[in-house]
């Protein structure tokens, strides 16, 4: 199986290559291409997942090949391939999900000017996010995690002459190195501690008690700062709302599937490291990211908006499922969220090509237009929505079910739950409003409804696809039987003692609650949300005037954006100002305060030297000049004046005698 794993790596790799150099001169611009490797290698994937089945073990390892990369003396990295469970689950869930994006893409991208390029960058995603998930150590999935992050940027931004792509791709990549620094910073601890980045290695060293305490929090809590960047949690989730700006098939991939899953697969991986108290954090910052992110999509009225902050909130929900002990849940709602949330990117892709608008005030009455997109978009909604038994349904319940046990047996921590659910509902409501406002009733533009018609069949074949795998629910079976929650005692040399839960009791009784209260608040947004926008007994303008206050928060994002801007984003040019000012006045000053004292020194250095020194050497000079020429005038050559000097010369002698 190793081979199959190298090959799933490399293939999206090659696919790259290929397109980024010559990717132009290829018959159809080499989109089969980039779309024959990510299908080859899901048909890789299939019999790495299949052997996972067929031969379940809790910490069966598939393959595994590790290779020396870093020898200093003391210091050695090795880097390797890990295939175990849960890289066969989420192997399956990358390789198909972008395999059908790059088959939507060839629909909807067709003729776009860069079309080659866009193929290139989605094989470079792919390969960066399979890598992520096939290392065997923390630096690994830190190089591929930074890998993800470019590639990112390089979608989002792909319409680049767009200012608002350009800015997007830029907030992207600027908000996700944030966190990325505090993830950096938590492996560095788990290396200086444990001298390894290896999984198991740092697991067991865990387990052994060479790391504990307030040290191994501390290193939790900032490794999943990575997550909180990457899986846009509160309150780093700024900048995926801005990435709807570029291409929507990049949407379903980067933003439902991969990379915003990506942190959620970070925290399972290194479950086991994450102390009772990271956990806690990690659930409260799920359960604010939940509530804040599902009432914003409420009111906004772009069709990618609504869904990137449901995205948002059902990474909250994830969050929520993994911090208060939902191992299980939190990775199983990763899986169908993959589905049905990819389904409904594609099916706004699918509207947007036909009406070509994002804004719901410009659709209504597509229904009858685009059937196929409607029936598999409306799928997907009530299976986000938590309608039984669409597998939207089950993970949420076992999510719930988890953050009511904990709150049963934490009863300080029982908002978790509460918060969760009310949550739960208000999903309901916000994704029944974008259908009804999107497809029923009468089109608020007739001339768009006039041109709008269903999209060709690259379109939607991976929306029957992602369809039928929003319903069934044979996915719960799989996951629990492969996800099983991992302990510290399979990598302790000594058997440690396990913490319990509140047993089979209290487990069942929150499950039942649970998934009866679940039901009873999705049937309550439903319902709320028919009311308003389709029977319109309510009227949602009237509503919003009368409580303009929260529409107007709720509208502005929390004014998050404001806030950032005010702050970090002003007080960064500011200090460039004061600093730019410091530069020039203060740094600057001083150079040139010396320069010019130098300056003058020198001048004051060269007058003494032309007027002291070298007017002392030359008066020299001249005196000597002036007298040899008196003394010149002497030497006549004539004897008779010799002999008169010399009888003048004797006379003054003799009268100086006689004085």
């Amino acid at each position: 199986m190793i081979t199959n794993a190298i090959l799933i790596l490399l293939l999206p790799f090659l696919a790259f290559t290929i397109q980024i150099f010559v990717g132009k001169r290829l018959p159809r611009q080499g989109d089969w291409l980039s779309t024959g490797a990510m299908i080859a290698a899901f048909l890789l994937a299939v019999p790495i997942f299949v052997d996972a089945i067929v031969n379940y073990q809790p910490d069966y390892i598939i393959a595994q090949q590790t290779y020396d990369w870093i020898n200093f003396g003391d210091i050695q990295v090795t880097f390797g391939l890990l295939v175990d469970n849960l890289t066969a689950f989420m192997l399956i869930v990358v390789t198909l999900i972008s395999s059908l994006v790059h088959l939507y893409s060839i629909g909807y991208m067709h003729g776009d000017s860069r079309y080659s390029r866009y193929f290139a960058y989605l094989s470079l995603f792919s390969f960066s996010m399979l890598g992520l998930i096939l290392v065997d150590n923390f630096f690994g999935v830190y190089v591929f995690w930074e890998l993800v992050g470019v590639s990112s940027y390089l979608l989002i931004g792909f319409w680049f002459e767009k200012d608002s792509a350009a800015d997007a791709g830029k907030k992207a990549f600027i908000t996700n190195r944030i966190g990325d620094v505090g993830m950096f910073a938590g492996i560095m601890i788990l290396f200086a501690t444990l001298g390894t980045f290896n999984f198991n290695e740092v697991f067991t060293g865990i387990a052994n008690g060479e790391l504990s305490g307030t040290m191994l929090t501390v290193a939790g809590i900032l490794l999943f700062m990575g997550a909180i960047g990457k899986s846009a949690q509160f309150p780093l989730h700024v900048w995926l709302p801005d990435a709807m700006e570029g291409p929507t098939p990049v949407s379903a991939l980067i933003h439902a599937a991969t990379m915003v899953a990506a942190g959620v697969y970070m925290v399972g991986r290194a479950y086991v490291l994450f102390t009772p108290e990271a956990l806690l954090f990690i659930a409260y910052i799920g359960v604010i990211t939940a509530f804040m992110a599902a009432t914003i999509a409420i009111v906004q009225k772009d069709i990618k908006r609504v869904l990137a902050y449901s995205t948002i909130s059902q990474l909250g929900f994830m969050m929520v499922g993994l911090g208060t002990g939902g191992y299980t849940a939190g990775l199983f709602h990763l899986t169908t969220h993959a589905f049905f949330k990819a389904l409904l990117f594609l099916g706004s892709g699918s509207v947007i090509h036909a009406v070509h608008s994002q804004e719901m005030d410009d659709m209504g009455g597509l229904r009858k237009k685009m059937p196929i997109t409607f029936w598999t978009f409306l799928i997907g909604t009530v299976s986000l929505s938590g309608v039984p038994p669409f597998s939207g349904f089950w993970s949420k319940d076992a999510i719930l079910a988890s953050a009511l046990e904990f709150g049963m047996l934490n009863p300080s921590h029982l908002g978790i739950y509460v918060v969760t659910l009310l949550s739960a509902g208000i999903t309901a409501f916000y994704m029944l409003r974008l259908v009804y406002m999107t497809f029923a009733g009468e089109p608020r533009d007739k001339e768009k409804y006039s041109h709008a018609h269903e999209s060709p069949m690259t379109m939607t074949i991976p929306l029957s696809v992602l369809a039928v795998l929003s319903v069934g629910t044979i996915w719960w079976g799989w996951v629990e039987h492969l996800l099983a929650k991992p302990d510290l005692a399979s990598y302790a040399g000594t058997v440690l003692p396990v913490p319990h839960s509140g047993g089979h009791d209290v487990a069942h009784s929150a499950h039942i609650i649970a998934m009866i209260s679940s039901v009873i608040v999705a049937s309550s947004g439903i319902l709320l949300a028919t009311t308003v926008y389709y029977w319109k007994k309510i009227s949602a303008e009237t509503w919003g005037r009368r409580l303009r206050p929260i529409y107007n928060l709720l509208w502005n994002k929390y004014y998050f954006d404001e806030f950032y801007q005010a702050t970090f984003v002003n007080g960064t040019l500011w200090k460039a100002r004061l600093l730019a000012v410091f530069d020039s006045k203060i740094i600057d000053g001083v150079v040139n305060g010396a320069a010019k004292l130098t300056v003058g020194l020198s001048r004051l250095n060269g007058a003494f030297d032309m007027r002291g020194v070298d007017g002392l050497v030359n008066g020299v000079a001249t005196v000597i000049a002036w007298s040899g020429a008196r003394l010149r005038l002497v030497q006549t050559g004539n004897i008779q004046n010799y002999i008169l000097m010399a009888l003048f010369a004797v006379i003054a002698i003799i009268v100086i005698q006689q004085f």
